[in-house]
């Protein structure tokens, strides 16, 4: 019996030791990916106040060698345009999140339940879109000639509000994750479906619209493509595509020998590179304060239901 019970200590103590240096190597892996991961962003802010001498002689740095605010500057004097389409983007995004993120539930919910008299006419619908597309022209004669949203605040939202990938999946995760006995019980209550939908299903499934709401929100916030196709009213740029058409407006000075005798010292020849950085941390600056508040609820979505029982 005391050999049996040293053993079983023995064997304890060495799954013990193997546990624990499973964790360490986790921990370490996880610190270097994190560490990989945050270095990129670094590099931009640092890029973005690098001076076109110091790129052109050591190339990009964690610590540039000369510092500078050309780039800044030059953001500065297209001051009113870059605040203009800051509160563009922050409308579109806002309002095109919540009506796309509305839109997909119902739709997702209706066709997740089987007493849905049209479900299979209405998950083939979505699922054909998926597969088969009009065309551009076709989308651009709706847009412009039948829904007149061209040269609106609406012609950067309505286009992108349905996703049938977003509906697919969160189909999915209302059929793996909503309980029967919940919506059955509402029924015995009285309730009807809408009432079910907004006060049982909704507050269960806040990880899976967090996850879409949030790949909804970088959608919006990362299009230039709309505002290109649909829009020539410069009062609607957003901030992607006005800071695409500053990137080309600098290409294109850079070039220009009038503009280069004409500006000053500094602003001669704007680092094209510094540039392209200074935009990226004024672009990304929002994405990085809203993502900490989604990471929760997304986290849960990514692993819901990979563990059962």
């Amino acid at each position: 019996m005391i050999r049996t019970a040293l053993c079983s200590k023995n064997q304890h103590s060495k799954k013990r030791k193997n546990g624990q240096g499973t964790e360490i190597f986790l921990n370490v892996f996880f610190m270097v990916l994190c560490i990989l991961c945050v270095l990129p962003v670094l590099l931009v802010f640092s890029i973005s106040f690098s001076s076109e001498e110091s790129i052109a002689e050591i190339g990009y740095a964690l610590i540039p060698k000369s510092w500078s605010l050309v780039a800044y500057r030059y953001i500065l004097m297209s001051y009113e345009k870059v605040v203009n389409a800051y509160l563009v983007t922050i409308f579109t995004t806002v309002v095109g999140t919540i009506i796309s993120v509305s839109v997909i539930a119902l739709y997702s919910y209706a066709i997740s339940r089987n007493s849905f008299k049209y479900k299979k006419f209405f998950t083939f619908y979505i699922f054909f879109t998926m597969m088969f597309s009009g065309g551009l022209v076709a989308w651009y004669m709706i847009c412009t000639s039948v829904l007149h949203i061209n040269n609106t605040i609406w012609g950067l939202i309505l286009p992108s509000v349905m996703s049938p990938w977003y509906v697919i999946v969160l189909r999915s995760f209302f059929v793996s994750s909503v309980p029967n006995a919940i919506i059955e019980s509402g029924k015995l209550d009285g309730a009807g479906e809408f009432r079910i939908f907004v006060q049982l299903v909704l507050p269960i499934s806040l990880p899976g619209l967090a996850t879409i709401a949030l790949f909804t929100t970088l959608g919006f916030w990362n299009d230039w493509w709309l505002p290109m196709i649909l829009n020539t009213n410069p009062k609607l740029y957003n901030l992607q595509f006005l800071l695409q058409s500053m990137m080309k407006n600098i290409e294109l000075m850079n070039q220009s020998e009038a503009y280069r005798a004409n500006a000053g010292k500094e602003l001669a020849n704007i680092p094209t590179d510094s540039m392209r950085m200074a935009l990226c941390v004024i672009a990304l600056g929002p994405i990085l304060i809203v993502y900490p508040f989604f990471q929760k609820y997304f986290i849960q979505g990514l692993t819901i239901g990979a563990i059962k029982g």
